[in-house]
């Protein structure tokens, strides 16, 4: 791969990371009942666009166009997993639960995209280092919804 093919790929890796964080805090946040839980996960997904714009702008100004989504596989995929998880259990614990193993799986994506793009670009690796200080956090603000 040359080096514009490395950018697309790195910058795709990330936008699709905070799309699925986007996604799957949508699908979920239909099942809360709980209004503070809720507001907390707004603002969480509030965080994950912003993330998620900045890769936009930057593709932008790349001439990267365009970038990529989730492919509709991956979006069902995760739509039938939330539904499937919450049919039984819509309690606080449970979609807390939810969101912290998928907060996890963020983080080691960003960590194995990080490793397979060293030296690529300076601006994507900044906004990744954005979305793994945010899966971080999101873990923290989680928690307490695991009582």
């Amino acid at each position: 791969m040359d080096n514009k093919e490395l950018i697309v790929d790195y910058l795709n890796a990330v936008y699709q990371n905070t799309r699925t964080g986007i996604q799957s805090l949508e699908d979920i946040m239909t099942k809360v009942e709980d209004d503070t839980f809720k507001k907390e996960l707004a603002l969480l997904q509030d965080e994950y666009q912003i993330i998620a714009n900045e890769c936009e702008l930057f593709a932008k100004a790349e001439k990267i166009q365009p970038i990529k989504d989730n492919n509709w596989f991956e979006k069902s995929r995760l739509w039938a997993s939330v539904n499937m998880s919450t049919i039984m259990d819509k309690s606080n614990r449970k979609i807390a639960e939810l969101l912290l193993l998928g907060t996890f799986m963020g983080i080691i994506t960003c960590i194995k995209d990080e490793k397979d793009h060293i030296g690529i670009s300076k601006e994507i690796d900044e906004l990744l280092s954005k979305l793994k200080e945010l899966e971080r956090n999101s873990i923290e603000r989680l928690i307490p919804y695991l009582d």
